[in-house]
Parts: structure tokens; C-alpha cells; sequence
């Protein structure tokens, strides 16, 4: 995108965490052609908006969903193997990580249709097996269960 305009230096990325308004963390990409200038002003903004700056390459994912998809596709893998059932997963995932949700619970409120076109970005750009999205997510895509967007996903939404 940056080399679309006529000052490419003046170009980086900001990618804020779903729902903006309460999520602290915004990855700053910088670009090839992003000058120290425009980062240190993407920063220092964020910092005005409150927010928690890191700076990341520009590459698939950046930092967090580069780091956070495998959990959840790997999380897929376990339940369609019959490793566990879905709400031990995501049991003991919060009791034994104390992560605030478990990785069903996160999957359904991103989107199933949204996890899986990261995996695919992810797995296009770096073709690591472990960004190779899961079977079962692709079938559940393919049968409308995107999670809590739809009503259904790992969970039941429309009670």
C-alpha cells in the first residue's frame, strides 16, 4: 500500500484489538519504506488514545495473531480428535493459563469465518502446518457457524 503513494515513508500500519474502545494494545506496523519519523508519530498517538503501542514488521499476523492462531487451530484439532470435549478445553485453558476465555469461547466471539481467513493468511504466507486451518473450522464455516455473529459456533448464542 505504501509504495501506492507518492511519499511512502509517511506509511505504516495500525492495527487496533476488537472492541477498540476497550482493548489497550495497537501493533504499529512498519513497513519497508516507514521512516523512524512516522513510526515514533503512530506511537506517540496511540499513547495520546491511550492505547499500548508495540512496533512489528509488516508480515502475516503480526505479532498476536501470528502467535495466537496456532493455540486456537491447534484447540480445533484437539476437540475434532476426541482429545477432549469443548468445555474441558476451554477449562483448562482459564484454569490452567488463566486466560479470561477459553479458546472456543474466543474463536465464536472473533468469528469463525474471520479465524479462518487469519489461518489462511497466515498459512499462504509462511506455509508452517500449524497455520494450516483445521478441518472441523473450515466445515463449520461452510455450514454458517461463525460463532457468536450468527448464533452458533462452539457455543449455542441463541438461547
Amino acid at each position: 500500500m505504501a509504495m501506492e503513494t507518492a511519499r511512502p515513508e509517511l506509511v505504516c500500519g495500525v492495527h487496533f484489538f476488537n472492541p477498540a474502545s476497550a482493548m489497550p494494545l495497537v501493533e504499529i506496523v512498519r513497513a519497508i519504506t516507514s521512516s523512524d519519523e512516522t513510526i515514533a508519530t503512530t506511537r506517540a498517538f496511540a499513547e495520546t488514545c491511550g492505547k499500548q503501542p508495540v512496533e512489528v514488521k509488516d508480515q502475516a499476523g503480526f505479532i498476536v495473531n501470528a502467535l495466537l492462531f496456532p493455540y486456537l487451530n491447534n484447540a480445533v484439532r484437539l476437540l475434532d480428535a476426541g482429545v477432549a470435549n469443548r468445555d474441558d478445553i476451554d477449562t483448562a485453558m482459564k484454569g490452567g493459563c488463566n486466560f479470561p476465555m477459553g479458546p472456543f469461547a474466543l474463536l465464536d466471539l472473533v468469528g469463525l469465518d474471520t479465524s479462518l481467513s487469519i489461518l489462511e493468511a497466515l498459512y499462504e504466507e509462511f506455509k508452517d502446518p500449524n497455520y494450516a486451518p483445521a478441518p472441523l473450522l473450515r466445515r463449520m464455516v461452510s455450514a454458517d457457524r461463525l460463532g457468536r455473529k450468527s448464533g452458533i459456533g462452539f457455543y449455542d448464542y441463541r438461547k
